[in-house]
């Protein structure tokens, strides 16, 4: 009989929008989790300071 995992949280990457699935090393800090990986955090800031430079 396969392993069924419980009803998980879920949110929306703030840059790519992929839904992530709550995770045990994101459990003292669910809310302040806005992106789904490393890059993705990495593209929103290089994104954000080229936005403001334009300005």
């Amino acid at each position: 009989m396969a392993h069924v995992k419980p009803i998980l949280p879920e949110k929306d990457c703030a840059h790519c929008g992929r839904v992530m699935v709550w995770r045990k090393a994101w459990a003292k800090n669910w809310e302040d989790v806005k992106f789904c990986s490393q890059r993705c955090r990495r593209e929103a800031k290089s994104s954000k300071a080229s936005d403001q430079s334009r300005k």
